[in-house]
């Protein structure tokens, strides 16, 4: 007899970008930024006395929710903080989906959903995305709980908020906007979150992308009361290391310094969003620090991945009946794109 429970031993976990390891590699499959952190970062780790270690962090990291509350114009108690943006996914299926309930989400997206809600034993129901890519409204009544990715992952565009809105009045559940990317984009839904009617809707943010900060796993939502001490029921007791929070509030200090990175990002999407169509690539409308891309016909999206590869430069491939015939690029340095249409001219 099996110790695990069936739902685990069920389960296909998550499988996470490649994380190669080559000299001069070109990495673009992981949509990190490919420039630096604020300088405060540094300065914040040359400073942080690590005989403090021996004591716990604080366990409600109430200075990067004081942080946080004044950038995006709420209270304290709206914020909750996690170790990433993976943990408080995994903490809303908890809080707010019943066993055997079910978890709403876009097809194409990010795929942990789906198996965040098969880890609670719920059901994953997913809703396809329209012929192009953009995302319908969901029924009111189509599942318990539903996260809208906005930026949408892997296709990179954006949902308006007002569409959002419109769902989530009147919807029996929660809604989770997921804005991993939302700083490469020209709208977002935190006022919605913050909104003084609103009952029901959280906004997720991370630092891995336009703060540069991937290695860290820092994530935070915001919404009501309600649901934020909901979260923190649940949470472990310590989620958050002394560590993260001292560099986590050193980043969110310095808006300047990202808001002057995601601009060198958005300025090199463009340049490669023009050098690919010229090549006859088809690229969607990117609102994210990625470009979800066709190739011209004959090639072949698998190939071009594969021959790429052997070259040492990564890219994100997705097999499938909507998404085979696409790849994803992450926005990298200048230079990096260069070595990527230097390498694609060799391969037409």
């Amino acid at each position: 007899m099996s110790r695990i429970c069936k739902h685990v031993e069920a389960l296909a976990g998550y499988v996470p970008g490649e994380q190669p390891h080559f000299p001069g590699m070109v990495k673009l499959n992981t949509n990190e930024n490919p420039y630096p952190p604020s300088p405060k970062v540094g300065e914040a780790l040359a400073a942080f006395d690590w005989k403090s270690l021996r004591l716990y962090p604080d366990p409600v990291f109430m200075r990067v929710r004081e942080i946080i509350a004044r950038n995006v114009g709420c209270r304290p108690s709206q914020v909750f903080v996690g170790n990433g943006s993976d943990e408080i996914l995994a903490l809303f299926t908890r809080a707010f989906v019943e066993v055997g309930g079910t978890v709403g989400y876009f097809d194409p997206t990010y795929s942990l959903y789906s198996v965040l809600a098969a880890i609670r034993d719920a059901r994953g129901k997913s809703l396809p995305l329209n012929d192009d890519f953009t995302c319908p409204t969901p029924p009111k009544d189509f599942s318990d709980v539903f996260v809208w990715t906005n930026p949408n992952a892997p296709t990179s565009l954006l949902a308006a908020p007002e569409q959002i809105a419109d769902f989530a009045k009147g919807y029996a559940g929660v809604v989770l906007v997921d804005e991993a990317y939302a700083d490469f984009g020209p709208a977002n839904c935190m006022a919605l979150a913050t909104a003084p009617d609103n009952e029901n809707l959280l906004v997720m943010r991370t630092l891995s992308k336009s703060f540069s900060l991937a290695g860290l796993r820092f994530g935070y939502c915001v919404g009501p009361e309600p649901l934020i001490e909901a979260l923190y029921k649940i949470k472990d007791s310590y989620n958050m290391d002394a560590l993260a929070q001292v560099i986590g509030a050193a980043a969110l200090e310095d808006l300047p310094h990202m808001r002057a990175n995601v601009a060198k990002v958005q300025a090199t999407r463009t340049r490669l969003t023009a050098a690919l169509e010229g090549r006859g690539w088809r690229v969607l409308p990117s609102s994210t620090n990625f470009l979800f891309v066709r190739p011209p016909e004959p090639a072949k999206a698998a190939d071009l991945f594969a021959a790429l590869r052997d070259r040492h430069i990564f890219l994100r491939y997705f097999p499938g009946p909507r998404t085979g015939e696409w790849i994803r690029i992450t926005v990298g340095s200048d230079a990096e794109v260069d070595t990527l249409l230097a390498a694609l001219d060799t391969l037409a």
